[in-house]
């Protein structure tokens, strides 16, 4: 059969849905019930994201694996204003067994929070490519930020946005937002005030870390000129500690709790949809091989595979090339219920599927090196750039899964895994109480950093490359220390001075850690590494383009979607008045989630420099991808249009003058 066979007969099924959102939580809890006395106290998660919106609106950060945070309003606030993702963080309590006694709120003692937020990306270096990709994608020097500011005590006061350190005690405090002693943030250029968040607290108790409003300004109107270091400008991205004193009711010691850390990032437009590899899955990697994580683990269907399976469907409602995939690497209806209860089953019977799927994925580059394969074979899968874009030849120019994740996958190809899927009927978990109470802390770790992506990292959507290295992490220095914990820094100041170049000799310093950039970390210290301002590399980059027309690799489609169901498409799929063969018509369309919005696509085109210029206008305006679940009556149970779609909703006018048209009208 000819390829343009093919697509014309799986055009029909591009387009269909799978099941609703399963939590990705194994059923297999060996932990025993049985406590003893509190030995320590944690704060959950580990690593906390927060995501800036323009709206007073705010909904809270995932708290189950697999499932999108909730929020009646599809995220925003109208057309053209996005709702704030605060982080909530909680403290568990465990035992010397290192077993989770419970939750320990307002109502079991009294809490003192405190946070230090900070940016201080203007204060830092210049990105061009990864550091730590030696041979394979050769490093590139990045020279300081806003060079014309020498001395290192004047970086540090104009160009760092220090919020200090912020405490809140107490229980639905600062409840409605806006009491001063609760802002986090600074002046930049001792000129505009940024605003990196506020800190708030809920009935119980619990810490909500809020983050800014997404503003990105230059004090003095410099141009934009860069996708990733654009001089004299500031946006109110920001990461730093989190910790907690907890004094038990009843008890007169005090107890400080394993600190947690934050990050305050951009939006993620497509929450429901998550990135193949995630930030979960970049650190998890660096556990297993540093032995932090059982490498003997059972590989959990559910847990382990089921992810990866779901995630590789719903990438056809962001990504054209995804939606067409059987064309070029058929992976089978993996929308259907009916086949993943086959790839579920671990016996012998079903071996040929589960290793065509196998095959079909882009073998992480330890594997590539050691079976010598051909690294340029891009009918892959994921269709998607890698950290080295800039070397064609190398293994790294398309993006791969980590090392972890496809030994995963090997094991269940052969049949090693436990077959603990369940159907959507039998799903116990609904809500977050519904989780058992041993897995609980780490589900809040997982679910916030599943939303980020784990790559390709150039720099990144939310944060980058410096969390694959194992010196960032406590563990690393005190064995007793849990996995995923950021260590905390204790240089004297917050701005770090490498010299008039960073190297990739100094990112690997290791001899003296005080002094590497991947030591122990600092407020500011995970962000700086991203585009400043945000807006320029997040939206810069859609797609790259390539020798051939189809397929086009993208780069982060599971939070910047390349390409959408608009939502008039949507309608007239769902529209019963119409046939089956106009409504399937409309159901496979797909348009340029930035359509109109002059110059976005990779950095070679025409009116790049604008495209990215007016997404820093245009940011809240841009749609969101939603699970759509309205259904229609009068087609057969078995056709797709009986089931969800995932749309775009909420897009506001994008109509507006390129930044050069309006300069041009001003002069």
């Amino acid at each position: 059969m000819k390829r343009r066979e093919v697509l014309a007969l799986s055009v029909l099924g591009a387009a269909a849905a799978i099941a609703p959102s399963r939590p990705s939580l194994s059923r297999n809890d060996r932990i025993t019930n049985k406590t003893g006395a509190i030995a320590s106290l944690r704060i959950y998660p580990a690593i906390g994201i927060c995501r800036v919106g323009g709206s007073h609106k705010w909904f809270l950060s995932p708290e189950i694996p697999g499932l999108a945070p909730e929020d009646p309003d599809n995220y925003k606030d109208g057309d053209s204003l996005i709702k704030k993702q605060v982080q909530r963080f909680r403290i568990y309590a465990f035992d010397q067994e290192n077993r989770v006694i419970g939750e320990i709120t307002s109502e079991d003692a009294d809490i003192s929070w405190n946070a230090h937020l900070a940016n201080t990306k203007a204060a830092w270096y210049e990105f061009f490519n990864p550091l730590d990709n030696g041979e394979l994608a050769p490093p590139m020097d990045g020279g300081r930020r806003n060079p014309q500011i020498k001395s290192p005590q004047e970086r540090k006061n104009q160009l760092i946005v220090d919020s200090g350190i912020i405490s809140i005690t107490g229980s639905n405090t600062n409840r409605n937002g806006g009491l001063s002693q609760y802002q986090c943030g600074g002046k930049f250029m001792n000129q505009t005030n940024v605003e990196l968040g506020e800190l708030r607290t809920d009935a119980k108790g619990r810490l909500l870390v809020f983050p800014g409003p997404g503003k990105s300004s230059s004090p003095t109107g410099h141009k934009i000129t860069s996708y990733a270091d654009n001089p004299e400008w500031i946006d109110d991205w920001c990461d730093g500690p989190i910790k907690a004193l907890v004094k038990l009711k009843g008890d007169s010691e005090v107890i400080e709790a394993e600190s947690a850390w934050v990050a305050a990032v951009g939006p993620n437009y497509a929450p429901e949809i998550t990135p193949l590899v995630t930030m979960y899955d970049v650190i998890e990697h660096v556990n297993y091989t540093q032995s932090w994580s059982s490498k003997n683990k059972l590989v959990s269907f559910r847990q382990d595979i089921y992810p990866i399976l779901r995630r590789l469907d719903l990438m056809r409602w962001v990504s054209e090339a995804a939606l067409l995939r059987s064309g070029w690497a058929d992976l089978g209806p993996l929308h259907k219920e009916s086949y993943i209860l086959k790839l579920s089953d671990n016996s012998p019977k079903h071996f040929k599927e589960r290793n065509s799927i196998l095959e079909k994925i882009r073998p992480p580059r330890d594997y590539i090196q050691k079976a010598k394969e051909d690294s340029k074979n891009d009918l892959m899968v994921p269709m998607m750039a890698g950290d080295g874009i800039n070397y064609e030849d190398s293994p790294l120019h398309m993006f791969r899964l980590t090392n972890t994740q496809y030994q995963n996958l090997k094991r269940w190809a052969k049949g090693e895994f436990i077959a603990d899927f369940i159907d959507q009927q039998s799903e116990t978990i609904q809500r977050f109480e519904d989780i058992p109470l041993s897995q609980q802390p780490n589900a809040l770790t997982r679910s916030a950093l599943e939303s980020c992506s784990g790559g390709a990292f150039h720099p990144g959507v939310e944060l980058t490359y410096n969390l694959r290295h194992p010196t960032l992490f406590s563990k690393y220095y005190d064995n007793n220390k849990e996995a995923f914990r950021i260590a905390i820094g204790d240089r004297k100041s917050l701005y770090q001075d490498l010299g008039s170049k960073l190297t990739a000799s100094d990112f690997v310093m290791t001899e003296k850690m005080t002094n590497s950039p991947i030591g122990k970390q600092m407020a500011g210290d995970l962000t700086r590494w991203m585009g400043i301002p945000w807006q320029c590399d997040v939206f810069s980059c859609q797609d790259v383009p390539q020798e051939r027309d189809f397929p086009t690799a993208t780069w982060w489609p599971a939070q910047i979607p390349i390409n959408v169901l608009p939502e008039e498409f949507y309608q007239q799929a769902i529209d019963e008045s119409l046939s089956e063969q106009e409504r399937i018509l409309f159901a496979n369309q797909r348009k340029r989630w930035t359509r109109q919005v002059a110059g976005i696509g990779y950095h070679s085109n025409q009116s790049y420099w604008d495209g990215i210029e007016n997404m820093i206008s245009l940011w809240q305006t841009m749609g969101f991808v939603i699970r759509r679940g309205e259904k229609s009556t009068d087609i057969d149970n078995g056709s797709f249009l009986n089931d969800e779609f995932f749309v775009e909703t909420g897009r506001g006018l994008i109509d507006l003058p390129s930044p050069f048209d309006q300069r041009r009208s001003e002069t």
